[in-house]
């Protein structure tokens, strides 16, 4: 992965724990009242939000230690979906 990928990787990461959270203390209500606060698609938030449930042994390899993905973001919004013990051999292997 290179530099800006991986920047856009760690920002995306960061932006869904944002959402989260907001979401979590009901700051806004729906995925659409955020994506309206963010303006930009419901789709799109309803599609990165996922990473915020990537689990923590992906999370500590991407954040931490920088560890390169073989998937693009938009795949990797796909693997949080899966059971947390099989999310590692998808995003790094």
């Amino acid at each position: 992965m290179d530099r800006g990928q991986d920047a856009r990787l760690l920002r995306a990461v960061g932006r869904a724990w944002d959402w989260r959270r907001r979401l979590e203390r009901g700051d806004v209500t729906t995925i659409a009242d955020l994506a309206r606060e963010e303006g930009i698609s419901d789709r799109y938030v309803s599609r990165v939000i996922r990473l915020a449930w990537l689990a923590p042994s992906v999370l500590e390899r991407l954040v931490l230690r920088r560890e390169p993905t073989v998937l693009s973001i938009f795949d990797l919004c796909g693997v949080a979906e899966l059971p947390w013990a099989e999310q590692p051999e998808k995003v790094f292997d």
